[in-house]
């Protein structure tokens, strides 16, 4: 009855899913002619003929032929100018929201958050909330209260007037009054509060008797909050609670983003309480919210392709541009990087994300790391995706849970080959780490056709797997960042061993 109700009403966030998945192409084709009609008026969209693009009866192609794809160097220029305020330049008017992609605000990746984003980001949200709802019933967790963990966002002193920080911030700062004040856990003078740590102390002391039923964070900083959340219970009553659901027993959903929910889950689901609570992942960025899990039963996400955002696909071993796909065009199991047209004035632009398309009939993926997210140091070109699908079922083998790891390249030595060096934080070590290691090597040996013929070659080594004391890799984030915040994620991979000698560093070793 509920699935009926939300699929057909008028306006539904669900109505709006239902009906890109019946009709895919035909959703990206509306999509892309009204950016580009809305766009018209702007300096790129005179200068690129954007009104006659919309116009053309192959709007696909007449965008790839027209609109070259873009990096954010390309863009930036352009960015400064509507940091400055300066209207119509890359989107109607101006702009007063900007996101920090990565670095810092004076030198890092600055996207404008247009409120025609802001509101389409809201939608989304809002749809994967009822899309919930409709497809289990289950109206429970509405009643109580709901918890998020936002990121940072000030007032930009450079350019008055306007506010910067993490695109979570941003959304919550645009939250409805309504929600700000009957459904959030805690106010936003809290959430917005700048020091991490007393962030994190006040929401605790803040929800420990609240009735919070869902919750919204990233996973990483989920398992650090519900930690403080079960040692404050312990200490203000006496008693000690086993789970999250002993303290707040109506707590019903997770929705996950930010980072891969897989690594996390196990451990998330002892925190809380396994099998009571429902898991549900989001891919969102500061460029836009990309894809959510449609139902429990498929752990990959659906694009959502009504969201006022334009796709585009380049194959990641492409030689060339020339090879972009649209959505018609892509196949299932090719990594992709994806570009993406948007609401903020972004056109086809790089955000930095590959993915792997599980299926096109619905339109699901898998995030299949970044772009730099491979280590190909000695030829052996291992992809983000597949260490972590080694790292997972090395895990399931061993029973083991990591909370989290980092990959660099170790250098050949005289009495060794080149290998790669896996600093992983468990939360409880393997008795024998080359034994772990060995999993590792096999699972690579198996899927990765490069690194096999390096090892069968003799000219590459098992990994060596380090394991780090838990707690490593915050005190590496809180020594190597300005500042910790909602945010701030450990990099998975890297061809340089910065992280890895600081890890070293930190952990005793030489």
């Amino acid at each position: 009855m509920i699935d009926k109700l939300l699929r057909h009403a008028p306006g539904s966030p669900v109505a709006r899913i239902y009906r890109f998945l019946r009709n895919p192409v035909e959703t990206q084709e509306r999509v892309l002619r009204q950016l580009l009609v809305k766009a018209s008026g702007t300096e790129w969209g005179r200068r690129l003929s954007f009104q006659a693009l919309s116009e053309e009866p192959d709007v696909f192609d007449a965008y790839r032929n027209a609109v070259p794809l873009h990096s954010y160097e390309d863009l930036r220029p352009d960015i400064d100018r509507v940091r400055q305020r300066e209207p119509d330049v890359m989107w109607p008017g101006t702009v007063s929201d900007f996101a920090v992609s990565s670095g810092t605000a004076s030198s890092g990746k600055i996207i404008p958050v247009s409120r025609d984003t802001l509101m389409a980001n809201k939608r989304f949200s809002m749809g994967i909330m009822y899309n919930y709802v409709a497809r289990t019933g289950n109206l429970k967790f509405l009643g109580g209260k709901f918890l998020s963990l936002p990121g940072r966002i000030d007032e930009d002193p450079a350019h008055p007037g306007t506010y910067i920080g993490e695109v979570s911030g941003l959304q919550a700062r645009y939250a409805p009054a309504f929600v700000q004040k009957y459904a959030q856990a805690v106010t936003n003078e809290t959430l917005f509060i700048p020091n991490w740590e007393e962030k994190l102390d006040a929401i605790v002391r803040q929800t420990v008797s609240m009735d919070v039923r869902t919750a919204a964070m990233v996973p990483t900083w989920a398992l650090v909050l519900f930690e403080q959340l079960l040692d404050r219970y312990s200490h203000s009553t006496g008693r000690r609670a086993e789970t999250v659901r002993d303290i707040w027993p109506n707590f019903r959903v997770f929705f996950s983003g930010g980072v891969a929910l897989a690594s996390y889950r196990e451990l998330l689901e002892e925190q809380l309480g396994r099998g009571e609570v429902d898991f549900l992942e989001a891919y969102g960025a500061s460029e836009g919210f990309f894809a959510f899990q449609l139902d429990r039963t498929h752990t990959d996400m659906v694009l959502h392709l009504d969201n006022s955002i334009y796709y585009e696909f380049l194959p990641v071993d492409a030689g060339t541009t020339d090879s972009r796909k649209t959505l018609a065009e892509v196949e299932v199991g090719v990594r992709y990087q994806m570009f993406v047209s948007t609401a903020s004035g972004l056109w086809a632009y790089g955000v930095g994300d590959v993915v792997r398309f599980t299926s096109v009939r619905p339109y699901r993926i898998e995030v299949a790391g970044r772009t730099g997210e491979m280590i190909d140091k000695y030829g052996e070109a291992v992809f983000g995706d597949e260490a972590r699908a080694a790292l997972k079922e090395a895990c399931e083998i061993a029973g083991r849970t990591i909370i989290d790891y980092h990959i660099a390249p170790l250098p050949p030595a005289r009495d060794r080959l080149p290998s790669h060096e896996w600093f992983v934080e468990f939360e409880t070590p393997p008795e024998n780490l080359d034994s772990f290691a060995e999993l590792l090597d096999n699972y690579l040996q198996r899927v990765n056709r490069h690194y096999k013929i390096r090892r069968e070659a003799r000219a590459f080594d098992v990994p060596r797997v380090v394991s780090v004391p838990r707690g490593t890799f915050y005190r590496w984030m809180a020594q190597s960042r300005a500042s910790v915040s909602a945010q701030s994620k450990v990099p998975r991979m890297s061809e340089e061993r910065k992280m890895a000698n600081k890890l070293r560093e930190l952990i005793g070793t030489g």
